[in-house]
């Protein structure tokens, strides 16, 4: 088991602030009746998705949307891009190979010459971030940090009837969450947990060529750049390992799961999240639900959910938050804090 629950503090960590960025284009299950062969009530059954925002490559890129949602948390903080220390940007899907979309954002958004860099956990990449950027804040080697979670993972999907399983899922956004030195050594990380299984990726990837396709996946030209999905055995993983990563967390914290009083949730899938739900007794107020309206965002997906939390005003110091995601890789994290 990797993880750690905290044992010595120097300083406390604060999240000061949180902000989102969403393409202005909607898809509809409507829209999307018109583009293959599915329907709406099949889609809504299945998923609980019923809308999501998708890029326009002509005028916009991940980067673009990290950027606004930078932007927007850093003054939700009340700070200004130059208090920034180091930017990291949880993501699957940079504009380019280089530069990193998080050195892109540091320049523009005129925070200098300060660290930048990316991580790819794919759903998890958010939390990921969250977790390394505490720990370099605890450290004392850095003051502020802005984390990103930004992905245009629609560019990946098919929006044929041969790809209707996997496009209806995805939706493109950004969101973001500004970390600050607390001097209260209470606020803060409690627990984390970060997993990864390799073999298990061979029901979740990404094709970049023909090398790249396991034994259990038949080659096909056209699969390369387009989402491959086991859908079950996906479902079968995310159902058994949410609640088993609840657990761990709530376990290293020494915490029952009613003492949490948000449960922010990569958005997957309705069902997925519901059994969640239902496993610990959770309200719907204690894990929310936004992924009818924007479907899966990837690394987006769970700093959305807090930000609309917070904005909502429904976040407040005191509160105890346990962020959780998993996704392609595959990959599994959470990240337990002390508001």
């Amino acid at each position: 088991m990797s993880g750690h629950a905290r044992t010595s503090v120097r300083v406390g960590v604060e999240i000061a602030g949180s902000g989102a960025c969403l393409p202005s284009r909607r898809l509809t299950n409507n829209d999307l009746v018109s583009m293959m062969d599915t329907s709406d009530e099949w889609i809504v059954q299945r998923t609980g998705i019923r809308e999501r925002r998708v890029y326009d490559p002509k005028v916009e890129g991940t980067a673009d949307l990290a950027i606004g949602a930078a932007r927007a948390a850093i003054a939700d903080a009340g700070m200004k891009p130059t208090d920034i220390d180091l930017v990291i940007v949880g993501t699957m899907t940079p504009d380019a190979p280089t530069p990193g979309v998080a050195s892109v954002v540091a320049a523009r958004i005129g925070a200098g010459h300060v660290g930048a860099m990316d991580v790819n956990g794919a759903c998890c990449g958010f939390v990921f971030s969250l977790n390394v950027a505490h720990d370099m804040i605890n450290s004392g080697g850095y003051k502020s940090i802005v984390v990103i979670g930004a992905d245009t993972i629609t560019r990946f999907c098919d929006f044929t009837t041969a790809g209707r399983n996997v496009a209806v899922l995805f939706g493109d956004a950004a969101a973001a969450i500004v970390l600050r030195v607390n001097q209260d050594p209470s606020i803060g990380l409690l627990a984390q947990a970060m997993h990864s299984d390799g073999e298990g990726a061979r029901n979740l990837f990404v094709p970049g060529r023909e090398l790249d396709f396991p034994p259990n996946v038949e080659y096909a030209p056209e699969k390369i750049h387009r989402i491959y999905m086991d859908g079950q055995a996906v479902f079968k993983f995310a159902v058994g390992t949410f609640p088993k990563l609840i657990e761990q967390t709530l376990e290293k914290a020494g915490l029952a799961a009613d003492d949490v009083d948000h449960y922010v949730c990569h958005q997957s899938n309705y069902r997925i999240l519901n059994s969640a739900r239902e496993r610990f007794g959770l309200s719907p107020e204690k894990l929310s639900v936004n992924i009818d309206r924007y479907g899966n965002t990837v690394g987006a997906s769970v700093p959305l959910v807090f930000d609309e939390l917070r904005k909502s005003g429904r976040i407040h110091p005191g509160q105890k938050v346990m962020f959780l995601a998993f996704g392609a890789g595959l990959t599994w994290g959470s990240s337990l804090w002390q508001l």
